[in-house]
């Protein structure tokens, strides 16, 4: 496979899923997307378990000293919470998609605009794009963005049953955005040690535990306010990593 992969997948599952909602109409029961939101919490929960296993790996264990394997992660979850909670990124990130839908004028303009505007917010801003993209760039697996796809195809085919083929055309801006994470990704997995990659996979695991307790209506966390702990852990790992 090739760096970029994922995100290909992700934009042929949006389109996907879209036809699919165009074709059928409103013909899906609420209680069977309901049903379908909970198997997908469940499987996230997967997804974060196989993202956690480094933290138990040698060469992340033996690169830093006894004891902080697992201060680190808690280290850059509390200092990235901070530094997110002080900027106010997840409001933010809600406030983007809100100030989209009043420039473009998405309630009162065709169904196709506010399908695009729409679609777009919903699976192009979130933590889950920007961790699988990143995922993919440095080569630590798709399972993510594999994640994203699924959730993606079942949204969009949502969306599309009344807000038509303006759905399926979101799948562009998905695509450049998701792209770029994903250069970046390459450009951090060329430049960071393994046991620092280990630490950003670990890290986003735990966010993918949050994005599982909000599927399943268990606990809505502020995951977005967490996304600065992805910088801080190879930086805390490092600095880590000189004491040995």
């Amino acid at each position: 496979m090739f760096p970029g992969i994922g995100t290909l997948i992700n934009v042929v599952t949006i389109i996907g899923g879209a036809a699919i909602g165009v074709l059928i109409g409103n013909r899906m029961k609420i209680k069977t997307r309901d049903l379908l939101t909970d198997v997908l919490g469940l499987v996230t929960f997967l997804g974060a378990g196989s993202a956690l296993i480094p933290l138990w790996s040698n060469r992340y264990i033996d690169a830093l000293p006894s004891g902080w394997a697992l201060l680190v992660v808690l280290g850059s979850l509390l200092i990235g919470g901070l530094i997110g909670s002080a900027l106010n990124l997840e409001d933010r990130l809600d406030g983007v998609g809100e100030k989209l839908r009043q420039r473009f004028g998405a309630s009162q303009e065709s169904p196709f605009i506010e399908g695009f505007v729409s679609a777009s917010l919903l699976f192009a801003i979130g933590p889950l794009a920007i961790l699988g993209s990143i995922s993919d760039g440095m080569s630590t697996g798709i399972d993510q963005l594999l994640l994203k796809s699924t959730l993606d195809f079942f949204a969009a085919m949502a969306f599309a049953t009344s807000l038509g083929w303006g759905v399926a055309v979101s799948a562009l801006p998905v695509g450049l955005y998701q792209g770029a994470w994903t250069v970046i990704g390459l450009a951090l997995g060329k430049v960071l040690a393994g046991y620092q990659v280990d630490a950003i996979t670990v890290v986003g695991g735990i966010m993918l535990l949050c994005i599982a307790f909000r599927l399943l209506k268990i606990k809505s966390v502020a995951v977005g306010n967490l996304l600065p702990a992805l910088a801080i852990a190879p930086l805390l790992a490092l600095a880590m990593h000189q004491f040995i």
